[in-house]
């Protein structure tokens, strides 16, 4: 497998043997259109690749090996105009052909409940159906996860983020036996095997049912459509609920009956609607005790291990030990860390949530993306410290923590109705490694005829946190070592590397899920549309941020940049924005920090040119 940047510790590079030295599109001839020469062309005009993608496949951005090539605009207007099924469509009309067959279903030796991205036992609803449904029938629950690296690979799963899926995984086994339920963990390696291998499964252990809760990307969806109707041909019935998102994607519209693609109003709606429907936060029970018997009928499946996190995805023994004390796994840590923070720190979170230096942020984004705490669960614990049940009321941190976690929700609605915005990718985002992604395209399909630049050494400066600019060196030195970031410098960062370097976007969201111990791709996949201006709502001709000004505004005194950029640390005042233009050039160059890598101002002109001429560029 290619190497992996570490988290903490300097990145090491190895080199593929057949790929191109990744161009510096700073020269005129690099920045001239290029019209695909692809293989395996095809006359369909849906299912033609944008014609950029050769220039992409050329810079080691797509490489297709789980996937096709980069989606063609029109196909993406297509979906746009209802013209081909949404995989959200396929799963329900699946669910919905079905019905009466899973209906009549008789319930036999046992019931299953497939953990995916919902690794808790509190507050799951298909857990709680697949509970109720084996008590009812006086059989046994059994539970189980399916660790793929293939699956990790294609999905650019961080290591760190899978390390804390395993450490979960044995937390959810006791917890789970504590209540003679069992839950079963095996390795699959080919992420296309897994439906046959949980239908076998079932078939080994007489399960008559399977119920799982829904994951919203591209793949996950049309998977499930598929496994709904394979088990209904088998015999077996297979139920899919919503859980992640408090209020189910589709389930909002606006007066002329459109998804909204603008978070403001969405969330007025969506605020609307919680009050209209309260019981969407109501908590599911965890499960019921299995009957006094089910040890000696699944006996076998209490004594197997957890396997260990995969070869490809294991973290050095040292970034590890570091990232086990700083994100202690489990849903009991989850909501003791967010109870934490609604006792002592929530009401201060409107003032102090962009201040990356002060802990005022709950810091439980790794808990919403495993799984180990529900939406529902922090909105109830922030509202219990409220004064009135309503969530656009009364204490305006909590107003304020609401509205933060509500943006989960908003990016999978994004996500569903517009599901050319999802892409996977696999291999490692290393400059001078071998990359395999497929991207789809942004939002709005015209934003994807922007010309990018992929200059090598200024993504390698980004990546480790040597451009010259401080507030973005400490944000990069941080998602190395923390296998996290601040959201304010998330925006910063990102800003950064698509409006000053002007260095394509999907580079930067690839190198983010690859780090996050928090990468979740549609709240990923919506940060970056938001600050590189290809998302919803872009605003590409204003919002450019200034990296010196984003500094001094939030990190004032210059204490996150202290403690990250460490070389910095003696310069005193406001020089520590900017070393080199504030009198401490001497200083800053003797700690071996380097000069900016690009003027501001000067890459703030070329971004808005860039952008201005892609989307006025006429591509299909």
């Amino acid at each position: 497998m290619p190497s992996q940047i570490s988290i903490g510790g300097a990145s090491t590079f190895k080199p593929a043997s057949k790929r191109k030295a990744i161009a510096d599109n700073n020269s005129e001839d690099a920045t001239k259109p290029k019209r695909s020469r692809l293989e395996n062309a095809t006359s369909d005009p849906l299912r033609t690749p944008h014609p950029f993608t050769e220039e992409a496949e050329e810079n080691g951005i797509v490489l297709r090996k789980y996937y096709p090539h980069e989606m063609s605009n029109a196909r993406a207007q297509a979906y746009n105009n209802n013209e081909i099924p949404r995989p959200m469509e396929q799963l329900t009309a699946a669910l919905e052909a079905t019905s009466k067959a899973r209906n009549e279903v008789k319930v036999k030796d046992a019931v299953v409940h497939w953990f995916k991205m919902d690794l808790r036992i509190t507050d799951n609803r298909a857990l709680w159906e697949a509970s109720e449904k084996a008590r009812e029938a006086g059989v046994p629950l059994i539970c189980i996860y399916i660790v793929s690296p293939q699956d990790f690979e294609a999905h650019l799963t961080s290591p760190a983020r899978v390390d804390f899926m395993i450490r979960t995984l044995h937390v959810i086994k006791k917890d789970l036996a504590a209540l003679d339920i069992p839950l079963y963990v095996e390795e699959v390696e080919k992420r296309k095997e897994i439906p046959n291998r949980i239908i076998d499964f079932m078939e080994e252990w007489g399960a008559s049912h399977l119920f799982a809760n829904m994951e919203y990307e591209v793949d996950e969806l049309r998977r499930e459509a598929k496994m709904v109707r394979l088990c209904t041909a088998r015999g077996f019935s297979m139920d899919v609920f919503h859980d992640t998102c408090v209020v189910p994607p589709g389930a909002l519209h606006t007066g002329s009956g459109k998804q909204y693609a603008v978070y403001t109003p969405w969330y007025r709606a969506w605020v609307a609607h919680v009050h209209k429907n309260s019981e969407l936060l109501n908590a599911f029970e965890p499960p019921s005790r299995n009957p006094p018997d089910a040890r000696d009928k699944v006996a076998t499946l209490f004594d197997c291990d957890i396997p260990d996190v995969p070869e490809n995805k294991k973290l050095p023994d040292e970034d590890a030990k570091r990232l086990h004390s700083l994100w202690p796994a489990g849903e009991h840590e989850a909501m003791d860390r967010v109870e934490k923070f609604c006792e002592e720190r929530i009401g201060q979170y409107t003032e102090r949530r962009n201040i990356p230096a002060y802990a005022g942020t709950a810091s439980i984004s790794v808990h919403l993306a495993a799984g180990t705490l529900s939406a529902r669960a922090a909105i109830r614990t922030a509202r219990a410290r409220n004064k009135t049940k309503k969530l656009d009321a009364g204490i305006q941190g909590i107003q304020s923590w609401i509205s933060e976690v509500a943006w989960r929700d908003f990016y999978k609605h994004v996500l569903v109705n517009w599901p050319y915005i999802w892409y996977a990718i696999s291999y490692s985002a290393c400059p001078h490694n071998s990359i395999s992604v497929n991207t789809l395209l942004p939002f709005k399909p015209e934003y994807s005829n922007i010309e990018w630049s992929y200059n090598a050494s200024h993504f390698v400066a980004w990546c480790e946190g040597r451009t010259g600019f401080p507030i973005v060196d400490a944000a990069m030195r941080q998602i190395r070592s923390m296998g996290y970031m601040h959201n304010r410098c998330r925006m910063i960062v990102a800003s950064f590397l698509a409006k000053d370097l002007l260095i394509d976007w999907r580079m930067g969201e690839r190198f983010f899920m690859e780090h996050l111990i928090d990468g979740d791709f549609a709240s990923n996949n919506g940060g970056w549309g938001f600050s590189s201006s290809v998302g919803v709502d872009p605003q590409p001709y204003f919002r450019i941020f200034n990296p010196l000004l984003q500094s001094e505004k939030f990190d004032p005194d210059g204490d996150y940049i202290r403690k990250w950029v460490p070389e910095l640390a003696e310069i005193k005042g406001k020089a520590i924005h900017d070393p080199y233009g504030r009198g401490a050039a001497v200083q800053a160059k003797k700690a071996g920090y380097p000069k900016p890598i690009v003027d501001h101002k000067e890459s703030r002109d070329r971004a808005l040119s860039a952008y201005k001429a892609g989307i006025g560029r006429d591509t299909a």
